[in-house]
């Protein structure tokens, strides 16, 4: 099988899009070639099976020039040989340019969507593709003729627990995501101002994430702001967005991940921490089936920081052998609902099925 893949951002070293690049050379295991093109490229790192294209937004190329360059690149690969299936991985402009070109000549295409928000972008790919595909359902806001639920596609060899578990002196609570509204900080940090109230140890709270844009930078002044005026400036420290590969150390030191996201998101952050064996406290109900057992002592309101500080109280008041029994069990379930092998595997499989 020969695979086209459209991908916004190629680049190992990448905080948010990072782990792409391992999606890449996961499906390149299965097939015998794939050409990518990219809305940039950085550190690419790939199998020789896979050619990456770049429309040089990492170079300050223009929407038309990378308009140009989008179809420069796809009539190139066309030529190069035939291709079995398309992929579209957050990228649903993408899949609105090439299938005019791709649908007559029978390529079946798949495209990934994990966000609420519906778009008429959105409504035009859903009609032009074959399959639309999720890491959970509530994460598609659109018709679910199309859906089909294929994980999230986690490294667990990456992000799996430390070789020796050790316990920090001073508990961290982790919160990892990029800085944006939507991640619902202020829930947590008034969380954090009840806690230090009523929970007489000291503990840390981490907020790691990527400032991605000038709405950003504001966000994160006025969670500055809000520490301050919470009296918790000593307690909370903000730190930068880091490359995928420095994660599985964040995750691994934390007693505690935080994932503050509304259902009908798939943030991926909460099952990484998951799979390495940590603890996560989610507002999202899409995530009941990965939390299973656990899901009524894991699963808080959204937005309500009574209730986070309800559950993050219980996590803290438990043994650290509680505490690991609790991660094993979501790490076990990561493995079988989300792991990379399973997610490269529905991939590969669902366009064969489709390519028929």
């Amino acid at each position: 099988m020969r695979l086209l893949i459209f991908n916004l951002v190629t680049d190992i070293n990448h905080p948010i899009l990072g782990f792409t690049t391992k999606w890449i050379s996961a499906l390149a295991e299965r097939v015998e070639h794939i050409d990518v093109i990219t809305m940039q490229a950085g550190r690419v790192e790939v199998p020789d099976s896979v050619n990456v294209y770049s429309l040089g937004k990492e170079k300050g190329y223009s929407e038309p020039r990378r308009l140009v360059e989008f179809y420069r690149h796809l009539f190139h690969i066309l030529r190069e040989g035939k291709i079995d299936g398309c992929f579209s991985h957050m990228n649903h402009l993408f899949t609105n340019l090439a299938a005019p070109i791709l649908k007559p000549l029978g390529i079946p295409i798949v495209t990934w969507y994990a966000h609420p928000k519906v778009t008429p972008s959105l409504k035009l790919a859903h009609h032009f593709s074959d399959r639309m595909v999720a890491s959970i359902a509530t994460a598609y806001p659109y018709k679910k003729d199309k859906l089909v639920v294929i994980g999230q596609g986690i490294d667990t060899e990456v992000f799996c627990p430390e070789a020796e578990r050790v316990n920090n002196e001073i508990p961290i609570i982790l919160c990892v995501g990029r800085i944006s509204p939507v991640k619902d900080h202020p829930t947590l940090l008034k969380a954090v101002a009840l806690l230090s109230q009523c929970w007489h140890n000291p503990f840390q709270v981490v907020i790691l994430g990527a400032v991605p844009n000038r709405e950003g930078e504001l966000y994160l002044q006025s969670l500055q702001a809000m520490t301050e005026e919470l009296g918790i400036q000593d307690i909370v420290d903000f730190k930068p967005g880091v490359p995928m590969t420095e994660l599985p150390n964040w995750y691994q030191k934390s007693i505690l991940h935080i994932n503050l996201t509304p259902t009908g998101f798939g943030d991926k952050v909460a099952w990484e921490a998951m799979s390495c064996g940590k603890v996560c406290l989610v507002a999202n109900e899409g995530f009941k089936e990965t939390l299973g057992k656990y899901g009524e002592e894991l699963l808080f309101n959204y937005g309500d920081a009574q209730d986070l500080l309800k559950k993050i109280f219980n996590i803290l008041t438990q043994s650290s052998n509680e505490r690991e029994k609790i991660g094993d069990y979501l790490r076990g379930q990561v493995i079988y609902m989300h792991s990379l092998n399973n997610l490269s595997c529905n991939i590969t499989t669902l366009l064969q099925q489709i390519s028929v």
